[in-house]
């Protein structure tokens, strides 16, 4: 019976590290396209959306338009879960080629979508509606890439492993934030509200090719491969897994939603649109917001690949608390920094944000593969980042936006997100560390066992 993924011959050492890396290198290639995709629809909802879709709402269009990026996390548990029951029983390659297409094609027809003075309701209309397909898109993505990365990785290494698709978020907000800022650069004033924003939705298809290209040439998970030869496959592995590890899944979402709530501060485009909002206390230029948000992408990677590496030596739950800890120090010094209105101290504020949301994500694809059994794993991992994406960011730009509505301060907003980095802690304080659990179907039955603590089985 294959053990590939928990060791290997030395005759298939070679073969083995080439495939590893060909796997790694498609993991960060697909999850950043896909997240540049995602991402560049909440950048432009900060800059453009409400203006040339919600205008008529006066002055609730930027409200409307940052619910519209919540609105696609409410259709990311459909996606999870449709990712999951197929992932688990036709494998996780197949499932990462469809998502990849339905990104790059949703991304791209928003870049061709008239807008409201052109064709009225059916502008916002079409644009939600594509934005639900992006939502379903990003629901099945992520355990999957995520899978394909851990299940390949020496179990002493999956944190590290882990981290490659972790790295796409911050790539993709990188990617997406330079060229919006490229784009403000080349088109500036008008000519970016009336085709420069277009651009880089456009862009999607090219990178959609790449991707594609690249995740054709990766083999599929060899735990899924032994699960087939096994013929160990769960026939309904979402019932299976609600019906046995429904706290785990609540438990692990808090996890995410600590992390999520926090870092859509940028990733849903808030902070952009606050900081460079016209009628706003600070109505900075444009151009310069994008590339501070741009910089802080790279604090935010060089954190989040970091924090994977580390949970390799201090075990995943460590790695977490220390973020934790850091994710709270950000918080709290993010709004203060950001209303200097000095734009190199906004840069600031967001990189000693990204710190700490770096180490309360870059362990993140280990933690997670580590809790479920290896049948329901795809399901486990998948709906649980689902949900914990709606309890986190859905709408943290629009809660956040209402508070400061609502109050006159930023201060509500820091509260806020200090209490969902609180709700995290406390989430992780209930798991057992987990790190190096065997992987593969052979190891169910201790796969099986309650993570959380008081608990003997899930």
């Amino acid at each position: 019976m294959s053990t590939s993924h928990e060791g290997f011959t030395p005759t298939g050492t070679i073969a083995a590290s080439a495939d590893r890396k060909r796997v790694v290198f498609a993991t960060v290639i697909g999850t950043t396209v896909e997240w540049y995709d995602f991402f560049i629809y909440a950048t432009a909802v900060g800059l453009v959306f409400g203006q040339l879709f919600f205008a008529p709402l006066g002055a609730s269009s930027a409200l409307v338009a940052f619910a519209t990026v919540g609105v696609s996390f409410l259709f990311r548990p459909l996606g999870a879960f449709l990712a999951g029951h197929f992932g688990d029983k036709y494998g996780r390659k197949v499932v990462l080629m469809w998502t990849l297409i339905l990104m790059g094609a949703s991304t791209a027809l928003i870049g061709v979508l008239p807008t409201y003075e052109a064709i009225g309701i059916a502008a916002p209309i079409l644009l939600v509606l594509l934005r639900i397909l992006q939502g379903i898109s990003a629901g099945g993505e992520w355990g999957g890439a995520v899978l394909m990365a851990v299940e390949h990785a020496p179990k002493t290494r999956r944190g590290a492993f882990g981290a490659a698709p972790q790295i796409g978020v911050p790539l993709g907000l990188l990617l997406a934030s330079g060229v919006m800022a490229l784009m403000a650069m080349i088109a500036p004033g008008d000519a970016f509200l009336v085709w420069g924003w277009r651009v880089p939705f456009l862009l999607s298809v090219v990178l959609i090719l790449v991707g594609y290209y690249v995740r054709r040439r990766v083999e599929e998970s060899p735990v899924f491969a032994e699960l087939a030869e096994r013929k160990e496959k769960a026939r309904m592995p979402i019932i299976t897994l609600f019906r046995k590890h429904l706290l785990l899944v609540i438990v692990a979402a808090f996890v995410f939603a600590g992390n999520n709530a926090v870092g859509y501060m940028t990733t849903g485009g808030y902070i952009q649109g606050y900081s460079t909002n016209p009628e706003g206390p600070l109505a900075l230029e444009r151009g310069p917001v994008l590339w501070a948000v741009a910089g802080s992408a790279v604090t935010w990677l060089l954190s989040t690949l970091a924090a994977g590496f580390i949970s390799d030596r201090i075990g995943r739950r460590t790695t977490y608390i220390i973020g934790w800890i850091l994710q709270l120090a950000g918080v709290f010094l993010l709004f203060p920094l950001v209303n200097t209105g000095s734009i190199w101290l906004l840069f600031a504020g967001l990189a000693i944000l990204t710190i700490g949301l770096g180490f309360t994500y870059g362990p993140q694809a280990a933690l997670y593969s580590e809790l479920f059994p290896a049948s329901i794993r795809f399901s486990g991992v998948s709906i649980s980042y689902a949900i914990g994406a709606i309890l986190g960011g859905a709408f943290a730009p629009t809660i956040a936006t209402a508070l400061v509505q609502a109050t006159g301060s930023t201060m509500s907003v820091t509260w806020y997100l200090a209490g969902m980095t609180l709700l995290g802690l406390v989430a992780t304080l209930l798991l057992r560390d987990r790190s190096g659990i065997p992987l593969g179907p052979e190891h169910e039955a201790e796969q099986e066992v309650s993570p959380i603590y008081g608990l003997a089985k899930a």
